[in-house]
């Protein structure tokens, strides 16, 4: 659990946006498509082309999956493994239909997810022949000329942005009694009855399903705001691009923000349950192995100072919004042209910027509920 959740995919996150897509040489689903191909020639080749309407849809249905099992899967190492299981599954299945070289381009979800993380890195990871290059750039330079070329890609981003703010949301008092307080009376009521003691098995029930239909819509919420404000953007440069051109040309400046919102929320995860690694090293299975001599390192309880929490998170959410300002900018200068019309563009954008920041510094300050 603690090697699948926090350190694969909070720490390989982390890592990946400090080093670059470290993650593509090292793919495990990718290492066993071309270890099968090693046995079964033309394998990892496939046997039909990638269908284009397909483009990321599997990688997000992926990604929208993976968080639903986080948040509301209850899952232990078995469910987990089972899990992971049926996933290697599906990517030996599929790559061996369409060919792993498009398979892991635009089905997997790791493999898309750590690559948008890695175009904000300062260093590029690039294979050369067996092995692989590094080079150096300056940090979140890889979003300038990102071509987003598919609507799915462009909600894969925009559920990086609302997956991890419903994720913060559902937690809070204001969600819960949304549903329990203000819901059931207005609604709910008259179908399950009033009396909650007999109806609570029913609305414990439909709340899941609740959670599981908003968490599902958050990208498309996400996506009506951001399409009104491209719109409005296209409005003030008058520009003769269509609306979805420009929604998918500048969605690249969302995804500080996406990391931003993914380090505000998750970085005390890493802080806490991440050292655990260590001693769960020597003990995978709890046995009472001692393998490596860690087993009884780091047994204290390491919580963090909840003002320092709180300064971190905000510091980290506006400093994220203000590199995504300053990437739509850049984008925005090669879009429009002249300076005067590319800084005219971008007042719909900072608008947009800072609904995003108060929306996620709210979602910050509320309480949680037990």
């Amino acid at each position: 659990m603690t090697a699948f959740w926090i350190v694969f995919l909070l720490g390989l996150t982390y890592l990946v946006a400090l080093v670059g897509d470290v993650y593509r040489p090292v793919n495990p689903w990718r290492a066993l498509v071309y270890g099968v191909e090693r046995l079964w020639r033309g394998f990892a080749d496939g046997r039909f082309r990638y269908p284009e309407r397909l483009a990321y849809w599997p990688a997000l249905g992926f990604y929208v999956a993976l968080v639903w099992l986080e948040l509301f899967g209850d899952t232990g190492p078995f469910s987990l493994a089972v899990a992971l299981l049926a996933y290697t599954a599906i990517n030996m299945v599929a790559a061996g239909l369409f060919g792993a070289r498009d398979w892991f381009r635009y089905g997997e979800l790791f493999g898309v997810f750590f690559c948008l993380i890695g175009r904000m890195a300062p260093r590029v990871v690039a294979a050369r022949g067996q092995g692989v290059s590094w080079t150096w750039r300056a940090p979140f330079s890889g979003l300038r000329h990102m071509a987003i070329a598919h609507n799915s890609l462009l909600l894969f981003i925009l559920f990086m942005l609302s997956s991890t703010a419903f994720d913060g949301l559902h937690e809070t008092q204001l969600w819960r009694r949304l549903f329990w307080v203000e819901l059931y009376p207005a609604v709910l009521s008259g179908w399950v009855g009033n009396n909650p003691i007999a109806a609570f098995p029913v609305l414990l029930k439909l709340y899941a399903y609740w959670n599981t239909l908003w968490l599902v819509l958050s990208p498309l919420t996400y996506l009506v705001v951001y399409w009104l404000f491209v719109a409005a953007m296209r409005w003030v440069a008058r520009s003769e691009r269509s609306t979805a051109e420009l929604a998918r040309r500048f969605a690249p400046s969302l995804l500080p923000i996406a990391l931003a919102y993914h380090v505000s929320h998750y970085y005390t995860l890493l802080q806490t349950q991440g050292l655990k690694i260590v001693p769960l090293a020597s003990d995978p299975f709890g046995y009472g192995w001692n393998l490596f001599g860690t087993a009884d390192w780091w047994q204290r309880a390491n919580v963090p100072e909840p003002t320092t929490v709180w300064h971190v998170q905000v510091g980290v959410i506006v400093l994220g919004h203000i590199v995504g300002v300053y990437v739509s900018h850049a984008i925005a200068l090669e879009v429009f042209g002249g300076r005067w019309r590319a800084a005219r563009s971008q007042l719909p954008m900072l608008a947009l910027m800072l609904a995003f920041t108060a929306a996620g510094l709210w979602i910050l300050a509320q309480p949680i509920a037990g």
